[in-house]
Order: structure tokens, then C-alpha cells, then sequence
């Protein structure tokens, strides 16, 4: 069991400390004197004793400390440390053999143990640069899938925004009229004929004013084929011919004339086709706009109370609410120095309002007609009144309708420019082949720089059995022109040049007015007589 300390036996050495290398030293344990040693010094021995007692007349004698043991070969050395505690520790491991070094080390070979070691991981530079290049590669690719991605964004929202730009910009020139494809100059060329007819539904509307008097009149248009509708408002100044040929104006057509015949002057001047008249007095107006459940208007003036002086009644601005007593002010209202165009305007944004809050289904519409009870033109009836105006009311919830008022000259007569734009484009007005018994009609403009003369060939061509229109005033020119635009009014045209006392030679085929069969320009050798 205790070989391998070559003969030491464990109990018999003691651990007294570690040498300056960390290596353990150890040392016989001192044994105890047996009795018979102890006899030698006489009795009262203590083995536990700091000292003995000796025989009388004897040195005490100490034992000599024997030399602590260096299992690892180093000089015998004396142990300081045997003062110290020297208990035996049985856990301790007993001392190695000790080898004495072999000549080729100069050095003791060491025990060495994991304990005594530290591991220090140091950093892999190769391993960092791969890690490096993998971090720019994958930043790298991603910068380039982003900016990919950034390139077919703003691609995609170029070409939206290039699409709305040309939708919006044919949408307001198709809405100005100024597309080529449907201007008055593709006219000559043929492009409006390839669009086909195109249908529209037109009645005539006047609004009376039972309080302040005067009259106020409309056409509400109903573009079948565009899908549009317009209120084409028409200044009181408008010149117009009754029955008999002589000149009046639209105001005293509407008093005097009552609604057959300022209907038929209109067809006759804007050559329309009007289906119908219908009359609303103010009173039916405030209960129209109290039964649609008040209306919306974005006011161009402060309107006082007509009822209540120093209050205000309608109040300048955008989206203004309006009873029924206030959108009848603000229809009729006409500042002092306005002119009635003004008026006009207003009143038309009134109607466009009650359509935007009318019902668009016939049924509903026919109701709210019925319910103002008024009494109706004969030519107009509730439910003839009410499907029209639902088809009306659809266009304007739409954004389908706009109001416009004819342009007129001093004299009230409407220019070519005038009829080729509004009527022609709006209103649809065109030349119609005369039936049986229908007198020719006969547009004259004076450019003759006498405005007298044009009431001169006015009755000269009444007389001579054709209707006449005014195409009111031009520059000054030296020669009179008759033109038709139609080969089947050319024999016409020759005889109204015979009526008005003018050369063959100044007839021609050319563009003729479009409310006219036959066009004259008065120029400075007409003397009328």
C-alpha cells in the first residue's frame, strides 16, 4: 500500500510548508519517547511538557530537530516552519518519489496541472475580413434592390401623373370646346359630321318676379348624346321678331307675346327646337327650394332683406345655405350699375342648385312638380316636366352641367362668333330645310356703319315674305355679300339679293350664320332704298 513512497510510511511525515517554486516539503514526524526512555531522566517527565525535568546536577539536554525532507531532491533544509501547526492532514496527497534530473536537463521536470494554465482566444484577422466583406456584400445588394425599387416608383408615379395631366387637360379643353376633333374648325373638315347627330332636349324657362317685377329666362339643355347639360341664359336685351316680322326684344316677347311666340322667335333666331315653356313665378320658386330641403351656392354678393331693412338676407361666400325666401332674393338680386347679365348668373346658380338636391328618378321628380301645384303650360305637362328634370338633376349631381349666358351686342343682335360657338356647340341650333309654306330665313349683319339701314332691309325682306334675323353689327366694309351655305337655297339667295337691291355678282356659296338659310353683310353701297 505504501510502496510507492519507497518505504516511508504516510503516518511518519508531516506537510511543514511549500518550497519557493509552490512544491510541497515534508519532514519525519517526531516520535514520542518510550517509558523506558523517559526512565533515564527520572520521574516527573512530562512528554507534554514545555521542558523536562533532569537529574540534578545535568544541562537539560533538547533532541536535535531532525532535517526536513525534500522529496524532490533539493538540499536538506531546516524547517523554519516547525513552529508552525504540523497537524497531519490525512486528505493530503503523499509526496512523489523523487527522480533525481537526468544530465541531459539541468532543470527538475514540473507537474504541471489544467488549473494552472489560461486559455486566451485570440482574434482570427481572417476571419474578421471574411465576416467584413459579407456585411458590404449583402449592404451592397441591398443598396441596388432599393434603388431599384425607388427607380420603378418613381417610374410608376411619372406615368400616373402624366396620365392624369393629359386626361385632365382634354377633359377642360373637351369642356372649353378647344379640341381639335370637336372646335368649330374641324366642322369644315368634316370631323363633327363623323361624330354623328347628336340629340338635345330643350325647354324654355322664365322666372317672373311677382314683387319687384321683370322677367328672367333659361334654356335648360339636355345633351342626350354627350351626356351633358347646360343653362344658357338669355339677356332681356336679346332682339327678336314676332309674328309679323317686327323687331322686339326678348322682354317684351315674354309679357306681350306670351310663351307660343317668344318660343317660336327663339327657335327661329337660335334655330333650336324648343319642346316646351315653363313658367315659375318667385313664389313656386321658394317652395321648390323649400321642398328639396334648401340649396347650396357659393354667393358673389351680400343680399339685404327686402322684407326687413338693415338686415342682411344671403351673405357673400363660398357654400352658402339658402332657404327658399333667400335663393329667390339672391336669383332677382341686381346691384344698382350692374348689368343684368349679373342677375342672371346668380339666378342660374340658383337653378343648378335645386337640380344638385332634386331627385334624379323620374317618379320622385314628377312628385316635387306636382306638389308646388302650379298650373303648367299647355305645351308642358307634370310628368313630361318632372322626367326632364330628373335627367337634368342626374347631369348636375355628376358634375355634368355648367350655366352660360349669351353674349349679345348693343343692339341686341348676337354676332356670327356668337352663333358659331354657342349656338352652334351648345344649343345645337342649325339651318333646318324650310317645310311647305315656311319663309326662308334671312340673317342680316349692318356693316354699313348706319344702324338705320338695318331696320330698312328688315322690312324690305318682311314684305318680301322671309324671315328675318338679326345678325347685328360689323366693321365697315365697301361691298355687300349674300351667301348660302346650302345649293338648295342658292335660288333663294338670288332673290334676296333682288329684295335688297344688290348685285347678282355679290352672291356666293360660302359659310352662311347658323340660325340663317341665308347670310347678308350690308355693306356700304346699300342705301336702302
Amino acid at each position: 500500500m505504501n510502496d510507492r513512497y519507497d518505504g516511508y510510511d504516510q503516518q511518519n511525515y508531516e506537510l511543514v510548508g511549500y518550497d519557493e517554486s509552490g512544491r510541497p516539503v515534508y519532514r519525519p514526524v517526531q516520535q514520542a519517547p518510550s517509558y523506558e526512555q523517559n526512565s533515564a531522566y527520572g520521574y516527573g517527565y512530562d512528554p507534554y511538557a514545555g521542558g523536562r525535568q533532569q537529574p540534578a546536577g545535568q544541562q537539560p539536554q533538547h533532541p536535535q530537530q531532525p532535517p526536513a525532507y525534500d522529496p524532490y531532491g533539493g538540499a536538506p533544509q531546516q524547517a523554519q516552519q516547525s513552529q508552525q501547526a504540523t497537524a497531519y492532514i490525512p486528505q493530503q496527497a503523499p509526496p512523489q518519489q523523487y527522480e533525481a534530473p537526468t544530465p541531459q536537463s539541468s532543470q527538475p521536470e514540473r507537474d504541471y496541472r489544467t488549473e494552472q494554465f489560461q486559455f486566451v482566444e485570440e482574434p482570427d484577422e481572417d476571419s474578421e475580413d471574411v465576416i467584413d466583406w459579407l456585411k458590404f456584400t449583402e449592404s451592397r445588394t441591398e443598396r441596388r434592390e432599393e434603388a431599384r425599387r425607388r427607380s420603378r416608383n418613381r417610374g410608376i408615379a411619372l406615368v400616373v401623373v402624366l396620365a392624369l395631366c393629359l386626361v385632365g387637360g382634354a377633359g377642360y379643353l373637351w369642356y372649353q370646346g378647344k379640341l381639335p376633333f370637336l372646335s368649330k374648325d374641324a366642322a369644315k373638315t368634316g370631323t363633327a359630321a363623323a361624330t354623328g347627330p347628336q340629340n338635345r332636349d330643350v325647354i324654355v324657362l322664365h322666372l317672373h318676379n311677382t314683387k319687384g317685377g321683370g322677367t328672367s329666362t333659361a334654356l335648360l339643355v339636355n345633351n342626350t348624346t354627350t351626356k351633358r347639360a347646360t343653362t344658357v341664359l338669355l339677356p332681356n336685351s336679346l332682339a327678336l321678331s314676332d309674328e309679323d316680322g317686327t323687331s322686339t326684344t326678348l322682354a317684351k316677347s315674354v309679357d306681350e307675346d306670351g310663351s307660343s311666340g317668344t318660343s317660336d322667335g327663339l327657335d327661329t333666331l337660335l334655330g333650336t327646337d324648343i319642346q316646351g315653356t315653363w313658367r315659375l313665378d318667385t313664389p313656386y320658386l321658394n317652395n321648390l327650394v323649400e321642398l328639396v330641403g334648401n340649396i347650396e351656392v357659393s354667393t358673389d354678393a351680400t343680399v339685404p332683406d327686402p322684407a326687413k331693412k338693415g338686415t342682411v338676407l344671403v351673405h357673400k361666400g363660398a357654400d352658402q345655405t339658402l332657404s327658399g325666401p333667400a335663393a329667390v332674393a339672391y336669383a332677382t338680386y341686381r346691384a344698382k350699375g350692374e348689368p343684368q347679365t349679373a342677375q342672371l348668373e346668380r339666378f342660374g346658380q340658383v337653378m343648378q342648385g335645386v337640380l344638385r338636391k332634386l331627385s334624379s328618378d323620374p317618379q320622385a321628380a314628377t312628385t316635387t312638380v306636382q306638389t308646388l301645384a302650379q298650373i303648367l303650360d299647355p305645351s308642358l305637362t307634370e310628368k313630361d316636366l318632372g322626367a326632364f328634370l330628373a335627367k337634368l338633376a342626374d347631369r348636375a349631381k355628376e358634375g355634368d352641367y355648367r350655366s352660360e349666358v349669351l353674349p349679345v351686342q348693343s343692339g341686341g343682335a348676337i354676332s356670327r362668333s356668337t352663333a358659331d360657338s354657342v349656338v352652334e356647340n351648345v344649343l345645337g341650333g342649325t339651318v333646318k330645310s324650310p317645310s311647305n309654306g315656311d319663309s326662308p330665313r334671312v340673317g342680316i349683319e349692318n356693316a354699313t356703319g348706319d344702324r338705320a339701314r338695318t331696320e330698312k332691309a328688315r322690312v324690305a325682306l318682311v314684305n318680301g315674305g322671309y324671315t328675318f334675323v338679326s345678325g347685328g353689327t360689323g366693321s365697315a366694309t365697301a361691298a355687300s355679300r349674300v351667301t348660302y351655305a346650302d345649293a338648295a337655297h342658292k335660288k333663294d339667295a338670288a332673290e334676296v339679293a333682288k329684295t335688297l337691291g344688290l348685285p347678282a355678282s355679290s352672291v356666293t356659296k360660302g359659310k352662311a350664320a347658323r340660325n340663317a338659310d341665308v347670310s347678308v353683310v350690308l355693306g356700304q353701297d346699300y342705301t336702302g332704298r
